[in-house]
């Protein structure tokens, strides 16, 4: 199943209700896994960005509706890479002629 990174902003709206944020995820954990897919990570960071997200979806369709339904509700803005795992990299790196 392909992973996806998202590197994630609070929009003021985000910060003015960071009290609600555990809900939020919790909402967004819920919404993947009836998807198909699996919340494998979450981190608040320091730095250029708030939060980074680590899912797996199906597929880049059902990513990329998880991500705009997230995103619609105004708290965040995100951006998001499909990442390859080692196994993958390898395969793909063999594959270069």
């Amino acid at each position: 199943m392909p992973t996806y990174i998202s590197l994630v902003n609070l929009t003021e709206q985000g910060v003015r209700e960071a009290k609600n944020a555990p809900e939020r995820l919790q909402a967004f954990d819920k919404a993947v896994r009836e998807a198909g897919g699996k919340l494998i990570g979450f981190y608040l960071v320091m730095g250029q960005y708030d939060y980074i997200v680590i899912t797996d979806a199906p597929d880049d369709q059902i990513a990329a509706r998880l991500i705009l339904g997230t995103i619609a509700q105004g708290s965040m803005r995100t951006q998001t890479m499909r990442a390859f795992p080692r196994e993958e990299f390898e395969q793909i790196a063999r594959g270069l002629r």
